[in-house]
């Protein structure tokens, strides 16, 4: 069964998956409740952007909590690994 969350990615634990059909409006600027680790898997041309900075390659980041940011789309499906602090 699936289940609609509202949200651009599947989760199971820490592994979150993007699909490359996602729209861009769905990867929405945001800001999180606690500081995390992002890790992409695989090499990927995501991008991550900070507010006010330059899109950047998305490597491990850590995101401290309350920072707006967002994902940039790329061209094949994108998994991460999210570790929340």
């Amino acid at each position: 069964i699936s289940v609609d969350t509202g949200r651009p990615y599947i989760e199971k634990g820490e592994i979150r998956t993007f699909n490359s059909s996602t729209s861009e409006e769905e990867l929405v600027w945001h800001r999180d409740y606690e500081d995390r680790i992002i890790e992409p898997l695989h090499e990927t041309d995501w991008k991550f952007q900070y507010d006010n900075k330059v899109p950047e390659s998305l490597k491990r980041l850590f995101i401290r909590k309350g920072v707006y940011h967002r994902l940039i789309k790329g061209t094949k499906n994108l998994k991460l690994r999210v570790i929340k602090l």
